[in-house]
C-alpha cells in the first residue's frame, strides 16, 4: 500500500499506547500503515507499541499529548505530516472517571471529560479533514470515533457524564459523515462494549468486566483486538459503502 511518491499511508490512533488503541495501532500497521502512537502521559508503553510497529517494517513515531489542547493536536498531525500522507484517524483516547452520581460532579470533572471525550475527538477530526478532503486538495480516507454501548445504557449510578459525552460522538459521527461523505472521507464509529482493558481500574473498578460478565448474553468480556478489527475493516476498502454508521461490539449487551 504506497502511493505514487513511494510512501505508506499514514494512521494517526490517538491513545494508541493501551488497549484498544494498542490494537488498532499494531493492526492498521499489519494493513499497511505507518503509524503516529499518541499516547497521554505513558511513555513507555507507547514506545513498545512503535517497537513492535518498526518491527513490521512499517515507519512509527510516538507523541505525547492530550487531545483536549489544540496545540498538542497540531504537535500530533504534524508528527503524522513528518511521516507521509495521512489515510486514516482512529478517534480513540477518551476518559472515564471514578464512579459518581450526578448531583456530586464538579464542574472540573465534567469539563475534563467532555473536553477529551467530545472537544479532543473534534479537533482531531478538524484536522484530518484538512488533510484527507479533496475540497482541501486530499485523496480522501477514513475516520473512525470510537463510541461506546453506555449511551444506550445510560450509566445511572456510575458514569453518565461518560455516557453522554459518548453520545455526542454517536451524533457527531453521523453529522460529520454525510458533511465531508462527497470529499472521499468516510466517518464511522464503532460502539464497545464492556471490554477487557485498564480503563476500568482508571474508574476504580478494575474488575468490573468480571462482575457484569453474567449480563452479557455472550457470557465473557470482550478483547481489545476484537474491537479493533471492526476498527480495521472501516479504515479499509472493504467498508467502501459504509458512512455515518455505529457498529456496536458488545457481545450482545
Amino acid at each position: 500500500m504506497t502511493n505514487a511518491a513511494g510512501n505508506r499511508p499514514v494512521a494517526i490512533v490517538t491513545g494508541g499506547s493501551r488497549g484498544i488503541g494498542r490494537a488498532c495501532a499494531l493492526g492498521l500497521a499489519d494493513d499497511g500503515y505507518d503509524v503516529v502512537v499518541n499516547y497521554a502521559g505513558n511513555k513507555a508503553a507507547a514506545d513498545e507499541v512503535v517497537a513492535a510497529i518498526l518491527a513490521k517494517g512499517r515507519k512509527a513515531a510516538a507523541v505525547q499529548g492530550d487531545v483536549g489542547v489544540e496545540s498538542d493536536v497540531l504537535r500530533i498531525f504534524a508528527a503524522a505530516d513528518a511521516l507521509g500522507p495521512l489515510g486514516v484517524l482512529v478517534n480513540n483516547a477518551g476518559v472515564i472517571d471514578v464512579v459518581c452520581r450526578v448531583e456530586a460532579m464538579s464542574v472540573e470533572r465534567l469539563t475534563r471529560m467532555m473536553t477529551i471525550n467530545i472537544i479532543g475527538s473534534f479537533l482531531c477530526a478538524r484536522e484530518a479533514v484538512k488533510r484527507l478532503s479533496t475540497k482541501h486538495g486530499g485523496k480522501g480516507g477514513a475516520i473512525v470515533n470510537l463510541s461506546s454501548i453506555a449511551p444506550t445504557l445510560g450509566a445511572p449510578g456510575q458514569y453518565v457524564d461518560y455516557a453522554a459525552a459518548k453520545g455526542a460522538i454517536d451524533a457527531f459521527t453521523l453529522g460529520l459523515g454525510r458533511e465531508v461523505a462527497a470529499e472521499g472521507i468516510r466517518v464511522n464509529a464503532v460502539r464497545p462494549g464492556l471490554i477487557e482493558t485498564d480503563i476500568h481500574a482508571s474508574g476504580g473498578i478494575p474488575d468490573r468486566v468480571k462482575q457484569l460478565e453474567s449480563t452479557i448474553p455472550i457470557q465473557r468480556g470482550g478483547t481489545a483486538e476484537e474491537v479493533a478489527e471492526c476498527v480495521r475493516w472501516l479504515a479499509s476498502g472493504k467498508a467502501s459503502y459504509v458512512l455515518g454508521s455505529v457498529i456496536t461490539v458488545s457481545g450482545g449487551r
